[in-house]
């Protein structure tokens, strides 16, 4: 494989991950409050990313576009998840709308251990499966038919490793502390509309996993 290809895979794979998700939405929105849990989180999703960019490269990703009810059950599970965690995110901002502005210290600590962030990045990932959907159609093709086991090994760190350094950027700049005090009031208005996208997006992923697992 050129050096070109390579380029080309990891500037779409690249672009895939940072358009507006559930992924870059959790970083950006744990950024606010921690810098440390959302590179907790950045961790834990990019553990999911390495998932999907093996399987891809390695052509099982094709299990779950070749059985649909398959991929439908992943879709409803990881969009109820996405309901259940937007819910959540969702209360907590409202019930503090009206709250005193909590201080940076009180924001980090609220949000309890780093695990918890780590796991809860990794979940997010996880339960999105349309990323196989976008890796099958614009990075699959491009791939070698059979790739050599040195080729595979260094597809998936490229494609792993930047969106893990993006990511990790994203944590950095959007947890500066000039940024976060811009954002300090904001803060449960952030928690809301974090937690409307989440529900909103839990609720599309479930149904389209529920229609697939239906044939609807």
């Amino acid at each position: 494989m050129s050096v070109s290809s390579l380029a080309t895979i990891v500037v779409l794979n690249l672009l895939g991950a940072l358009s507006p998700g559930p992924d870059t939405i959790l970083i950006t929105r744990l950024a606010t409050k921690s810098r440390q849990h959302a590179l907790a989180a950045a961790t834990g999703i990019q553990v999911g990313v390495f998932m999907w960019n093996t399987l891809t490269v390695l052509g099982a990703a094709a299990l779950l576009t070749a059985f649909p009810q398959l991929l439908g059950l992943v879709q409803l599970l990881g969009g109820s998840w996405l309901l259940y965690m937007g819910f959540s995110t969702f209360k907590a901002g409202w019930l503090s709308r009206n709250a005193v502005p909590m201080s940076l210290a009180e924001q980090e600590a609220q949000l309890g251990r780093l695990r918890h962030s780590f796991r809860t990045g990794l979940a997010t990932n996880l339960s999105n499966p349309k990323i196989v959907l976008f890796l099958s159609a614009l990075i699959a093709p491009m791939l070698p038919a059979s790739p050599s086991l040195g080729v595979a090994i260094t597809l998936i760190l490229a494609m792993s490793l930047s969106c893990y350094a993006m990511f990790i950027l994203i944590s950095f700049v959007v947890s500066t502390k000039a940024v976060r005090r811009k954002l300090l009031a904001a803060g449960p208005w952030i928690d809301i509309a974090a937690g409307t996208f989440f529900m909103i997006a839990g609720i599309a992923l479930a149904v389209t996993g529920f229609r697939d697992i239906f044939g609807i």
